[in-house]
Protein backbone atom coordinates (compact mmCIF):
# COMPACT_ATOMS: atom_id res chain seq x y z
CA UNK A 1 0.00 0.00 0.00
CA UNK A 2 1.34 3.57 -0.89
CA UNK A 3 0.97 6.01 1.86
CA UNK A 4 0.16 9.58 0.37
CA UNK A 5 1.41 12.28 2.37
CA UNK A 6 0.23 15.22 1.38
CA UNK A 7 -3.43 14.85 1.23
CA UNK A 8 -4.91 18.58 0.91
CA UNK A 9 -7.86 17.77 3.45
CA UNK A 10 -4.59 17.08 6.34
CA UNK A 11 -2.53 20.47 5.82
CA UNK A 12 -2.99 23.94 7.30
CA UNK A 13 -0.24 26.75 7.28
CA UNK A 14 0.98 29.39 9.16
CA UNK A 15 3.51 32.09 8.28
CA UNK A 16 3.06 33.69 11.65
CA UNK A 17 6.73 34.42 13.50
CA UNK A 18 5.79 32.07 16.57
CA UNK A 19 2.52 29.58 16.24
CA UNK A 20 2.07 26.26 18.16
CA UNK A 21 0.66 22.69 17.06
CA UNK A 22 -1.83 21.14 19.61
CA UNK A 23 -3.54 18.25 19.76
CA UNK A 24 -6.06 17.12 22.19
CA UNK A 25 -5.52 14.87 24.95
CA UNK A 26 -5.82 11.62 25.19
CA UNK A 27 -7.87 9.48 23.85
CA UNK A 28 -7.53 12.32 20.85
CA UNK A 29 -9.77 11.62 18.21
CA UNK A 30 -9.06 14.48 15.97
CA UNK A 31 -5.82 15.38 14.07
CA UNK A 32 -3.15 17.46 15.44
CA UNK A 33 -3.12 21.45 14.12
CA UNK A 34 -1.65 24.51 14.00
CA UNK A 35 -3.09 27.09 16.45
CA UNK A 36 -2.17 30.50 16.16
CA UNK A 37 -4.27 32.41 18.88
CA UNK A 38 -4.38 30.26 22.47
CA UNK A 39 -0.28 29.63 23.20
CA UNK A 40 -1.80 27.79 26.65
CA UNK A 41 -2.67 25.05 24.35
CA UNK A 42 0.48 24.47 22.54
CA UNK A 43 2.64 21.55 22.83
CA UNK A 44 5.36 22.48 20.37
CA UNK A 45 6.19 26.01 19.67
CA UNK A 46 7.34 27.08 16.11
CA UNK A 47 9.03 30.28 15.59
CA UNK A 48 9.41 31.10 12.33
CA UNK A 49 11.85 34.42 12.46
CA UNK A 50 11.90 34.24 8.39
CA UNK A 51 7.96 34.27 8.11
CA UNK A 52 8.09 31.13 6.08
CA UNK A 53 5.39 29.57 4.72
CA UNK A 54 5.24 26.53 7.00
CA UNK A 55 2.92 23.42 5.98
CA UNK A 56 1.26 20.80 9.21
CA UNK A 57 0.38 17.82 8.09
CA UNK A 58 -1.54 15.62 10.28
CA UNK A 59 -0.15 12.23 10.54
CA UNK A 60 -2.60 10.55 13.12
CA UNK A 61 -6.22 10.35 12.26
CA UNK A 62 -5.93 11.99 9.15
CA UNK A 63 -3.55 9.72 6.64
CA UNK A 64 -4.64 5.71 6.79
CA UNK A 65 -1.09 3.63 7.07
CA UNK A 66 -1.42 0.02 6.50
CA UNK A 67 -2.21 -2.23 9.67
CA UNK A 68 0.75 -4.19 11.24
CA UNK A 69 1.43 -7.87 10.73
CA UNK A 70 -0.95 -8.56 13.52
CA UNK A 71 -3.73 -6.78 11.56
CA UNK A 72 -3.62 -3.95 14.44
CA UNK A 73 -3.58 -0.40 13.43
CA UNK A 74 0.05 0.93 12.86
CA UNK A 75 0.97 3.70 15.75
CA UNK A 76 1.84 6.98 13.77
CA UNK A 77 3.62 10.09 14.72
CA UNK A 78 1.44 13.37 14.80
CA UNK A 79 2.28 15.07 11.72
CA UNK A 80 4.93 16.58 10.11
CA UNK A 81 6.38 20.47 8.88
CA UNK A 82 7.57 21.08 5.65
CA UNK A 83 9.04 24.37 4.52
CA UNK A 84 11.41 25.01 1.61
CA UNK A 85 13.61 22.01 1.20
CA UNK A 86 12.87 20.41 5.04
CA UNK A 87 10.84 18.16 6.80
CA UNK A 88 10.46 17.66 10.37
CA UNK A 89 7.85 14.70 11.66
CA UNK A 90 7.00 15.56 15.23
CA UNK A 91 5.18 13.46 17.89
CA UNK A 92 3.44 15.89 20.58
CA UNK A 93 3.30 14.59 24.42
CA UNK A 94 1.60 15.92 27.38
CA UNK A 95 3.34 13.56 30.28
CA UNK A 96 5.30 14.55 32.99
CA UNK A 97 7.05 11.52 34.05
CA UNK A 98 10.40 11.09 35.02
CA UNK A 99 12.34 7.98 32.74
CA UNK A 100 12.18 7.94 29.40
CA UNK A 101 9.21 5.42 28.58
CA UNK A 102 7.43 8.20 26.76
CA UNK A 103 10.65 8.89 24.44
CA UNK A 104 10.58 5.42 23.79
CA UNK A 105 6.93 5.53 22.62
CA UNK A 106 7.16 8.56 21.07
CA UNK A 107 10.56 7.58 19.25
CA UNK A 108 8.40 4.41 17.81
CA UNK A 109 5.37 6.41 16.38
CA UNK A 110 8.21 8.51 14.71
CA UNK A 111 10.03 5.69 13.18
CA UNK A 112 7.03 4.30 11.53
CA UNK A 113 6.22 7.51 9.94
CA UNK A 114 9.59 8.00 8.97
CA UNK A 115 9.85 4.28 7.10
CA UNK A 116 7.08 4.40 5.15
CA UNK A 117 7.72 7.83 4.04
CA UNK A 118 10.92 6.89 2.70
CA UNK A 119 9.47 4.52 0.47
CA UNK A 120 7.54 7.17 -1.09
CA UNK A 121 9.53 9.71 -4.40
CA UNK A 122 8.35 12.22 -2.04
CA UNK A 123 11.10 11.73 0.40
CA UNK A 124 13.41 12.96 -2.59
CA UNK A 125 12.47 16.60 -2.42
CA UNK A 126 13.03 16.87 1.41
CA UNK A 127 16.90 16.91 1.84
CA UNK A 128 16.81 18.13 5.06
CA UNK A 129 15.49 16.15 7.63
CA UNK A 130 14.48 16.10 11.34
CA UNK A 131 12.44 14.60 14.10
CA UNK A 132 11.03 16.27 16.80
CA UNK A 133 9.43 14.92 20.65
CA UNK A 134 8.00 17.70 21.75
CA UNK A 135 6.32 17.70 25.58
CA UNK A 136 4.78 20.76 26.70
CA UNK A 137 5.46 19.27 30.24
CA UNK A 138 8.93 19.36 29.66
CA UNK A 139 9.92 16.40 32.59
CA UNK A 140 13.63 15.90 33.77
CA UNK A 141 15.55 13.03 32.10
CA UNK A 142 17.85 11.11 34.59
CA UNK A 143 20.33 10.01 31.92
CA UNK A 144 21.16 11.74 28.54
CA UNK A 145 19.37 11.50 25.34
CA UNK A 146 22.67 11.67 23.47
CA UNK A 147 22.83 8.21 22.48
CA UNK A 148 18.98 7.89 21.26
CA UNK A 149 19.58 11.06 19.07
CA UNK A 150 22.88 9.51 18.10
CA UNK A 151 20.85 6.17 16.95
CA UNK A 152 18.34 7.51 15.39
CA UNK A 153 20.38 9.54 12.64
CA UNK A 154 22.48 6.58 12.25
CA UNK A 155 19.11 4.37 11.59
CA UNK A 156 16.95 7.00 9.70
CA UNK A 157 19.14 9.74 8.48
CA UNK A 158 16.93 12.17 10.51
CA UNK A 159 18.27 14.54 13.19
CA UNK A 160 16.13 13.74 16.08
CA UNK A 161 15.76 16.39 18.91
CA UNK A 162 13.45 16.21 22.39
CA UNK A 163 12.48 19.62 22.51
CA UNK A 164 8.97 21.92 22.61
CA UNK A 165 10.66 24.41 20.05
CA UNK A 166 10.85 24.14 16.30
CA UNK A 167 12.98 26.66 15.06
CA UNK A 168 12.67 27.30 11.60
CA UNK A 169 15.97 28.00 9.42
Amino acid sequence: MNVDFFPAQCQTSSKLKIFGICDDPSPATNPAYIDEKNGAKWIAVVENDYLSEVIFTAVDHCIPFPPRPDGKESKRCDGFLTYGDTIAFIELKERDQDGSEWVKDAEKQLLTAIELFEKTDDAEEYPIKKAYIANSERPRFRESQTRRMENFLDTTGYVLRIEARIKIA
